[in-house]
């Protein structure tokens, strides 16, 4: 019984999830619904506790990130440096090569710190007016704009600034750069799955001659030049930040990894911290610092007109982001105290007997669950991070594996249909899930395969 109420709790935040009710009222509803039908006593002191604390440990903990690379990807849209990185890279690939030039300017502007959102509006545009020119029929632009920003740089490639990619550094007190070479094999099989895909669709498409499509909605104007910056302007900001984020991060950990007794400074009253946890979240915000300075001093003067509606606009949707990831966190964190979960627990962390693939399974199917990334990995990570490290510890298996694999599973199965990104996406797009999903389902495909394969290259070939 314990477990069927699990079960109907997640069932109710999918649901509301799909029909497009927020979260952040949703959530706690649906944890606390499990409560009342287990131990109704209890209902408030959990919310109180249990879900309040982990929601707001999690803000403490992420917020800043969410803010920064807000701001930052606002700018670059707002002084033209995405438009201009856009530019570059079309012209490079040309018009007869739209699908893959598209996916590599939405991995540019995700990598450089730009966030996934900011990423979709900014790639559209580009995408209608090349696959109109090309013939390509618009129903793929989704899944082409999904595979550049949704996958490879988001959470496999070291380094990222995504959200996805900094979560598991508190859990395992690793950094961004966690694995470097099996997230980036992991990004490239990704990639040239996911590109070979879609080629293939546009074939079969040619044959038909279907053609871009008639009778659209949400078709932009035909794009034309700008005065944009130039192309090694716009590409500094983004360098500055993977520089920095790397750099500051060394720097930061060998500064405060052992924590701070602020005793030593005249501060009373206050105690040791362990700061671990903080370190690749500063390392990331002192970054995007940079990239953002860096934006302000080339494109003053293109973003000042505009800038208190950039930093509004910006802001608002960070703080619309953290705390609907903040709230799945809560979830995950009641449902995980629920006397059923212990089983579920210990069903999972046993299912498939190898620690790696455990690990994966449970992220992946947890993020397809909420339809998030990060909230499916902050719920499987907030569970069940002991027993993915003990298990990890018996097989020799560094913590930077673990890292790697949970990143990347979190962006496996997340891109389900209540996804928020994926319903985004369509709008922005103005097509249908009839239209557009089965190849979005697709790339989620090749995603939740690109965990399973890094975790093969692992134990045949022993490389992190």
């Amino acid at each position: 019984m314990s477990i069927v109420v699990i079960l109907f709790s997640l069932a109710l935040l999918i649901f509301v999830a799909y029909r497009g009710y927020n979260v952040i009222l949703f959530a706690p509803i649906a944890a606390l619904a499990a409560v009342l039908l287990t131990q109704p006593y209890l209902v408030m002191p959990l919310y109180g506790t249990v879900f309040m604390d982990r929601m707001v440990n999690f803000v403490k903990l992420f917020f800043p990130v969410f803010v920064l690379s807000a701001v930052f990807g606002n700018l670059t849209a707002a002084s033209g440096m995405a438009g201009s990185i856009a530019q570059a890279v079309i012209k490079l690939f040309g018009a007869k090569n739209a699908i893959p030039a598209i996916v590599v300017v939405g991995g540019i502007l995700t990598y450089g710190g730009v966030s996934l959102f900011v990423v979709a509006f900014c790639l559209y545009p580009f995408a209608a007016d090349l696959f109109r020119s090309a013939a390509i029929p618009k129903r793929l632009i989704p899944a082409t704009i999904a595979l550049g920003a949704f996958t490879f740089t988001m959470d496999a490639f070291p380094g990222s600034p995504q959200i996805q990619n900094i979560i598991p550094t508190s859990f395992f007190h690793t950094d961004t750069w966690a694995a470097p070479w099996l997230g980036f094999c992991g990004g490239i099989f990704i990639f040239a799955m996911g590109v070979l895909y879609l080629q293939w669709q546009k074939r079969r498409a040619a044959r038909r001659r279907e053609g871009y499509g008639i009778n659209h909605i949400n078709e932009p104007e035909a794009f034309e030049n700008e005065q944009l910056p130039s192309v090694f302007i716009s590409f500094a900001p983004l360098v500055l930040v993977m520089v920095f984020n790397k750099l500051f991060t060394t720097m930061i950990r060998e500064r405060y990894e052992k924590g701070v007794d602020f005793s030593l400074f005249g501060f009373d009253g206050i105690p040791s911290a362990d700061l671990s946890p903080f370190i690749a979240v500063w390392g990331a915000s002192c970054a995007l610092i940079i990239g953002i300075t860096a934006i302000l001093i080339f494109r003053f003067r293109q973003v000042k007109a505009n800038v208190k509606n950039t930093l509004n606009m910006a802001v608002g949707g960070a703080v619309l982001a953290a705390v609907n990831t903040a709230s799945e966190y809560g979830f995950g964190a009641v449902i995980a105290s629920l006397p059923g979960f212990k089983a579920v627990r210990e069903g999972l962390a046993n299912a498939f007997g190898n620690p790696l693939v455990n690990e994966a399974a449970t992220v992946t199917m947890l993020a397809g669950i909420t339809g998030s990334a990060s909230g499916g990995l902050s719920i499987a990570l907030a569970s069940m991070k002991d027993n993915f490290i003990a298990q990890a510890s018996q097989h020799g298996i560094p913590n930077e594996v673990l890292h790697r694999v949970a990143s990347m599973a979190s962006g496996g199965m997340d891109t389900l249909p209540h996804n928020g990104s994926i319903l985004t996406l369509l709008i922005i797009s103005g097509l249908t899930h009839r239209q557009s999903y089965k190849d979005i389902f697709a790339i989620t495909l090749f995603k939740v395969a690109g965990a399973f394969f890094i975790i093969f290259l692992y134990y045949f070939f022993g490389i992190v």
